[in-house]
């Protein structure tokens, strides 16, 4: 396995984290085992969420100094999970 990671500032609605965790199911961006991470959702508060194959799970949580995201999988394609995630 191997990993994508990244720092980000950029906030997240509850519906667009779940419409992006969801979207990991299809295959599309590699064979992802997990994911997980902490993101602001820009009115102060800080979402964490975690996701395996068929379940998302998004929680309000402490807060962050930056946003992270991690996922966890074979065959990753980087440059489709930077998109997916509106990174670039």
């Amino acid at each position: 396995f191997t990993s994508w990671g990244e720092e980000t500032v950029k906030p997240f609605t509850e519906e667009q984290l779940h419409h992006i965790l969801t979207a990991l199911d299809g295959g599309e961006y590699g064979q992802i085992v997990r994911a997980k991470g902490i993101v602001p959702n820009g009115e102060g508060k800080w979402l964490h969420f975690d996701y395996v194959p068929g379940e998302v799970e998004i929680r309000n949580g402490a807060a962050g100094v930056t946003g992270r995201l991690c996922v966890i999988g074979a065959e990753l394609k980087e440059d489709a999970l930077t998109s997916l995630f509106h990174l670039n």
